[in-house]
């Protein structure tokens, strides 16, 4: 992996190991934003005369580099825009099976309808648990975060595609934000139905973006009611009825969405196997280490499957230290949650290690 502490500054100054709640801004990234605005400030609404055009463009390279069709993914603010529109259009008697304690911008969403809801938990046994729900409650929806944001565990995407299998009445919805940008994804080939996510973590495409993929069949189950001029502006979008139309009803910014494929277009430069091989480095040695040392609940232990995402045991005393010694990292649930994307080194999970001092 070559060094990126140009391309990403902030590393330069502190060890970024919080990138699961906020990653970078990189000079890729910064270069587009400053070009789109300059030419904002010399052409006006003539820039904007472009936008249908643009917006095509972005559509296509996010689409293209997730594999789903672009008729089939929205362009939108951010994940929790998309998905209420998502409940809105489902059947109001809906049973949505939830992840007990995943995030709140899923189970809130849902838990502030009248759906009917159960739960399955969050465990080492968390494919199983799942199974066994969808089987005794027969649920028309499930709705979970890939990657849990407290743990860093991570759902099996071959369960899933499995599930998918045994229950195609079954509809998967997917909040993909902890995950896309990582590791190389087929949405195409998945067993998820639909998948939203926020730009702005993994991706390190900034704010105010984000997208939603579906396959083809989801518009036979799914009926949203929000509609606007921009509904059926663009190549994709030309009829009142189209359904990516009805998750962008209004003026979308161009410079946010520009920034994803800014950044998917860094990401390719650099390689998602290069970029996978970091990641999974990172994450095996890290997570060795935590082991060695006592700092990781024993469900994610007993896990297969996890992300480059930790929450280790520690107090106030050890945030504040961390936070002297300069390494950005958040308190979540009862522990420290420290991440590793691809721009960070071993180096500095031996910082960590040397401050954590075990």
């Amino acid at each position: 992996m070559r060094n990126l502490k140009k391309e990403f500054p902030v590393t330069s100054q502190y060890i970024h190991l919080n990138t699961a709640a906020s990653g970078l801004l990189s000079e890729t990234v910064l270069d587009f934003r400053q070009e789109h605005d300059l030419d904002y400030l010399i052409m006006g609404s003539l820039l904007k005369d472009k936008q249908d055009t643009f917006m095509t463009k972005v559509r296509e390279g996010v689409s293209g580099f997730f594999n789903c069709e672009p008729g089939q993914l929205a362009l939108v603010p951010n994940f929790s825009f998309g998905f209420n529109i998502l409940l809105e259009g489902l059947p109001k008697t809906s049973k949505v099976l939830l992840l007990r304690d995943d995030y709140p911008s899923i189970n809130w969403a849902v838990t502030s309808r009248d759906f009917e809801v159960v739960y399955a938990d969050i465990d080492a046994n968390l494919e199983e648990n799942i199974t066994a729900k969808v089987e005794k409650e027969k649920p028309d929806v499930l709705a979970l975060s890939l990657v849990q944001y407290l743990s860093g565990i991570q759902i099996d995407l071959n369960f899933l595609k499995q599930l998918k299998n045994a229950h195609p009445e079954l509809l998967i919805v997917a909040d993909g934000t902890q995950y896309c940008g990582r590791e190389t994804f087929d949405f195409d080939a998945s067993g998820i139905d639909v998948l939203g996510a926020s730009a702005y973590k993994w991706l390190n495409a900034g704010y105010g973006n984000g997208f939603f993929m579906f396959k083809e069949a989801v518009q036979d189950r799914v009926f949203p009611k929000t509609i606007g001029f921009n509904s059926v502006r663009g190549k994709y979008k030309q009829e009142e009825n189209t359904f990516i139309g009805k998750f962008e009803p209004g003026h979308q910014d161009t410079l946010a969405h520009g920034s994803v494929t800014a950044a998917i277009g860094l990401v390719k430069s650099i390689g998602m196997p290069a970029i996978e091989e970091q990641i999974n480095l990172l994450k095996t040695q890290a997570f060795e280490a935590f082991a060695e040392r006592g700092l990781l609940a024993d469900m994610v232990l007993k896990r297969k499957n996890h992300a480059p995402i930790f929450n280790i045991k520690g107090d106030q005393k050890l945030f504040n230290k961390l936070r002297e010694q300069d390494i950005i990292c958040s308190q979540r649930g009862e522990g420290i949650r420290v991440s590793f994307h691809y721009f960070n080194t071993e180096d500095d999970l031996m910082r960590l290690l040397k401050v954590i001092g075990h």
